[in-house]
């Protein structure tokens, strides 16, 4: 078993019947009393932020989580559907359970998460960092590298990013994935 000492951020965790990552955690000592651990935590299949105290030492209980890479396929109504790289199966979740799905292209790389006691996929993630191509933005000019103004464009996956004035229709841009802001462009 687990204790609270174990704890870490990314760990995902059950409490109460329900499967939590920890965004964050701490501890808080005082002189008289004993130190207790805390920890942010985000609902994996339920979409609840909690806080929750123990007293340190505490039991808590890890699930045991794989992470495979998949290959992204398709999407339709019944959720986006991708395919394990070794095996050829495929699996199809909700989009709630995909990190990023406005910046899913065909035939992207992924990482799935998959809770090891029921097999069950948990979550999808992209890689922190992608290359798309600007499909449209309007067009910049010659010296317009001076400020840090931002316009739209639109990328191939039909997703709007904010890049600076010179970038333009046809080249390849890296954005993060995570937070959908433009990095560099790619040459």
């Amino acid at each position: 078993m687990a204790t609270t000492a174990d704890m870490r951020s990314g760990l995902i965790i059950k409490v109460d019947g329900s499967l939590y990552t920890v965004i964050e955690f701490g501890q808080n000592k005082t002189a008289r009393a004993a130190a207790k651990v805390w920890a942010k935590l985000k609902g994996v299949d339920n979409t609840r932020t909690i806080e929750v105290t123990w007293n340190s030492g505490e039991t808590i209980f890890p699930v045991r989580v794989e992470k495979k890479p998949y290959q992204y396929l398709y999407n339709d109504d019944t959720g986006y559907t991708f395919m394990d790289i070794e095996t050829y199966e495929q699996i199809t979740v909700p989009e709630n359970m995909v990190d990023a799905p406005r910046f899913l292209k065909d035939g992207q790389e992924v990482s799935v998460s998959i809770n090891g006691e029921t097999d069950q996929p948990m979550s999808v993630e992209l890689p922190d960092k992608i290359v798309l191509l600007v499909t449209y933005s309007e067009p910049g000019m010659k010296g317009d590298t001076a400020t840090k103004t931002l316009k739209p464009a639109t990328v191939e996956t039909g997703a709007t990013v904010n890049v600076p004035l010179f970038v333009n229709e046809g080249e390849l841009i890296r954005v993060n994935a995570k937070t959908g802001e433009y990095v560099e462009r790619v040459k």
